[in-house]
This record gives C-alpha cells, structure tokens and sequence, in this order.
C-alpha cells in the first residue's frame, strides 16, 4: 500500500466535504505519534506486572469499541497500521526507568529488567474496515504482551482522526493553553482534588502536554490575588495517569488498575468471587501498595456484597466509574459503616467523564463524608474549541489461563448500560444470575 497515496485520497474526500483546509501533509510524511514508551497510562505498568505475578500464561483478545458508531474515511484503517507498525521501534529508556524506580516505588526491580527487553509487536494487532467504513480492530496474545496496546491504540486513532478532521490545523496554541489554565485555576479554588486520566481520547499528545504544562504553572503560583488579598488554593492536582507526562513535569503518575482485571477473574473464579479474589490478589502482589480499586466491572450490588472488612481495610479506597456519583457516595458509605470502618478514613475516586461543574457538585455532595478525588480524562485533553472528542474504547473480550486451555468471553456490566460491553448472551446470562 502506497501510503503517500492513501494521504491524498484521504485529503480529497475530506476537502470535497470541508471547506476548511485540512492539511493533509502530516498523513503524507506519516509523522509517528506514539514516540515515547511511557507515553501510557501509570495502570497499564501496574496491571502489566499483576500479570506476570498471576497469570503469566494467559492469553487473550481485545476488541476495540466505537461508542459514536464514527464513520472513517476510506482507507483510514492503512493509516492506523502505519502507526501500529511505527511502534516497533519504540523502546524504553533509561531515563524513563530512573523515573518509574522512584515514583512507581512499588514495581520491583526485576520488572524494569523485563522491560527494557519488551518490544510492542505489531502483529498482536489486527486493523480492518468495513464498506460501511467502521474501524475493526483486536488485539490478541500472550495477555502480558498485548496489555501494552490499549492506550497506544487509542491515541493513535483520536489524533489521526482529529488531524483528518482539521482539528489540528484550526488549534491555537496560545488560546487553548488559556483555556487550560483558567479550568486549573477553577479547580484549585474550588477545593477539588483532582489528577488527569486523559491519554486515550485526547487531542493530540501536544496538546495533552500543554493541558499538564497548564496545571503544572498553576499550582506553582500557589494561590492568586482577589481583590488586593492573596487566596491560596484550597485543591490540589495529584498528577497524571501518563508517565511520560508526570516524568517530563515531575509529578506523581496516577491510576492502580483497570476492569480487565475482574473481567478476567470472572471466567476463574465466578462473577460473585472474582472481585474479593482480584483484591487478594492484587493486594499480595503489591503487598498493600496501590490500593486503590476499580469495583463496578459487574455493577455495585456484586462488589458489595463480597466486601470483607479485611478487604476494605487493606485497601485505601474505591474508584466510582459508573452509575450515579451521589448514589454510589451513599452505598460506598453504607457499606464501609457495616463493616465498623469510618468512611472519612477512605479514599473514593471519582472518574466517571467529569466535568469541572459536576465534580465540584460532588465535591459539595460529599462533605468531607469520604476522602474524595477525581480523575478527569476528556474534558481536560479533548474539550478544544470546535472539536468533537472521540468515544472510543478498547476492552477485553476473549480469555484463556494457558494456551493448552479453551477460550471464554469476557464482558463487562458496570452501573450504567452504555458502558455494558462484551458477548450480548453472556451479559443477559450474568445480569439474570445477579438479579
């Protein structure tokens, strides 16, 4: 495939149909997106390693998800494997390992050795497209291997896409640094907690370095003058899901881990076992570090009545990444109280597409009830003036524990309907059991 080709045909279907000028030269030279190793979220490290520690044989697949139904451009699918392909050559260096061996402190030694040995393997990937022009794509191998792909993947279609759209070629800079500072300067005063999980559906990797530049200046002005007085913030930015991110601005690389996990789990040990088994084991790998947990892969009802109080003590908090925040603050509450734990002794992160008006109503919900946090992914990275931020997913859909074994579907619940994915059968059938 003649991918010089593939760039003009690209800029003539989108200019026939856009009076903006596109700018099609960035697909004509192929720029490559994904540069650095660590440019992927702090979790997918944190999972990569609870893999090796529990299931080092597993394999597996996972299937990219369009929640808007998006329509590519013809020959949109060569482009993605352009990149994909790009990605042989992306290693980890040394720089990058000194800063995960100090910030991600609970990552062993060993794990670093591994490592600087990985290479992405493009041929994990699988890339086609539809007449209908729908992006197909899964990813399937060895589940240490092909665990690195998810973010990488993402990023790479939000930036080609949003590149084709001419969102790029319309940015401004200087504005949208701007306008990410004053969303700063609103969530310091405002008393939020707050840390970015914004790699996967962002604009473009410049941007989302400018969004964490912006937070950065912020918070070093400690405070700002309100009418000749000096008002110190009242929140705190906590850091950044991205590692490359928190290494070049030094900050604190945030996130523990992901629904994959538990959706694993679920075809081991049951859907009513498989989250108190994850917590075991997640918590013997990390020996009580990085304790935060992901608890909505099969709805609430499921993790709660599986909590143990020896669980709930082991772990520092709870992520809210579904269903309705104020309900689940209530539940969350409820359940720690029954358990004789004083809910203001715990961390509940919530991560559910925020907002800045929504997390500050939260915020004033909760009431110092729990300790509250936030991750904010796509209002921070994508929320650019006459731009349409992708909903895109890539979620993990087909198991087995060994390649001697036979494979089982993987699906996810959550507490909200849209974000149920995976074999409709399998869904109706667990949705059935748990009532």
């Amino acid at each position: 495939m003649d991918f010089r080709w593939v760039g003009c045909q690209l800029y003539c279907i989108f200019a026939a149909n856009n009076p903006t000028p596109i700018g099609a030269s960035n697909f004509v030279d192929m720029r490559q997106i994904i540069r650095h190793f660590t440019d992927n979220d702090a979790y997918t490290f944190s999972c990569q390693y609870y893999v090796l520690q529990t299931y080092p044989r597993a394999e597996v697949e996972y299937t990219f998800f369009d929640r808007n139904q998006t329509v590519y451009p013809e020959g949109f699918s060569d482009l993605v494997q352009q990149q994909i392909d790009l990605m042989r050559n992306v290693k980890i260096t040394e720089e990058e390992i000194a800063f995960m061996q100090q910030r991600m402190y609970y990552l062993p030694q060993w794990y670093f050795t591994f490592l600087r040995g990985y290479s992405f393997n493009p041929a994990e990937v699988h890339i086609g497209q539809t007449a209908e022009g729908k992006l197909e794509i899964s990813i399937r191998g060895k589940w240490y291997s092909t665990i690195m792909w998810e973010m990488p993947v993402l990023s790479i279609i939000s930036e080609l896409i949003h590149d084709l759209r001419g969102d790029l070629l319309r940015y401004d800079a200087r504005r949208e640094y701007e306008r990410a500072a004053e969303k700063a300067r609103e969530i310091l005063r405002g008393g939020l907690i707050l840390g970015d999980m914004g790699t996967r559906r962002r604009l473009s990797f410049a941007h989302h370095d400018s969004v964490i530049r912006a937070m950065k200046e912020m918070v070093e002005q400690e405070g700002e003058t309100v009418e000749g007085k000096f008002c110190p913030w009242a929140g705190r930015f906590t850091g950044t899901s991205n590692v490359y991110l928190a290494m070049k601005y030094k900050l604190v690389p945030i996130g523990t881990m992901s629904h994959q996990l538990i959706e694993f789990e679920e075809n081991v040990s049951s859907i009513f076992e498989c989250n108190f088994n994850v917590m075991r084991k997640f918590s013997d790998v990390y020996d009580g570090d990085n304790g935060i947990y992901l608890y909505d892969c099969f709805g609430d009802k499921v993790f709660f009545n599986n909590l143990s109080k020896r669980m709930a003590l082991m772990f520092t908090g709870l992520r809210v990444d579904s269903g309705v925040e104020e309900e689940q603050t209530e539940r969350i509450i409820e359940k720690y109280r029954s358990l004789g734990i004083n809910p203001a002794t715990k961390q509940v992160v919530y991560s559910n597409g925020l907002n800045i008006r929504r997390a500050l109503a939260i915020h004033h919900f909760v009431d110092g009830r729990v300790q509250d946090s936030y991750g904010m992914g796509t209002f921070l990275t994508c929320d650019v003036e006459n731009c349409e931020p992708m909903n895109i997913v890539v979620k993990l859909t087909q198991c087995r524990i060994t390649e001697k074994r036979e494979w089982h579907d993987c699906v996810k619940l959550s507490c909200d309907k849209g974000k149920t994915l995976g074999n409709p059968d399998k869904c109706a059938y667990l949705l059935k059991l748990i009532g």
